[in-house]
């Protein structure tokens, strides 16, 4: 019997790319802080997000496969959250553009029942084309990305921002990178077609 699998997150877009696998699983909200610790790399605040998030759901859940997920941008050494607001996703995107961004996506698969962990840090980078603030804003209104780290949707309209991607997975821009959600399920026994 195959074990049931718990998303720690919210998110409609984790949510969706979770359905891809064709896997029953539930969504948690998973409540925890996600302010960075002070000098804390993106690297390092994925991957202790992540992990939050699972431990964070696993007090509530003593069964099943439970999957963490967080993720970060990186631009100029900054890391840039969720705009929230249109004129915060055109200033990202500015200083974004004509530049490479690196995300960080944190994955944490928690075994509830025996505590056992598996976790990986994946990074995609983004190349941005040269753009105007004008190209730049008639985007950010038209998509209104103000929920997505980095202010664009590359599922979508996005795409016209860049000029090239670098990873393994382009899933990892959307927040869940399968590619590796898949190598943690499997190391925790879990068979896939």
């Amino acid at each position: 019997m195959k074990p049931s699998l718990i998303l720690a997150s919210t998110s409609r877009y984790r949510k969706v790319l979770l359905e891809k696998l064709g896997l029953p699983f539930q969504c948690a909200s998973p409540d925890v802080d996600e302010s960075p610790l002070p000098g804390e790399s993106a690297q390092a605040l994925v991957a202790r997000l992540a992990h939050a998030k699972a431990n964070a759901v696993a007090r509530t859940h003593d069964q099943g496969l439970i999957i963490g997920s967080d993720q970060v941008c990186v631009c100029d050494g900054q890391i840039l959250g969720k705009p929230g607001t249109i004129e915060k996703a055109v200033t990202q995107l500015m200083a974004a553009q004509g530049k490479s961004v690196t995300f960080y996506t944190g994955l944490c698969v928690l075994d509830a029942a025996s505590g056992r962990v598996e976790q990986l840090v994946e990074l995609f980078t983004v190349h941005f084309r040269s753009l105007d603030e004008a190209a730049i804003r008639r985007y950010v209104e038209e998509e209104l990305p103000l929920d997505c780290a980095g202010s664009f949707k590359c599922e979508g309209m996005g795409i016209v921002l860049f000029k090239a991607l670098e990873g393994r997975d382009p899933n990892a821009l959307i927040g869940l990178p399968l590619i590796g959600l898949i190598e943690l399920l499997e190391s925790h026994g879990l068979a896939l077609p």
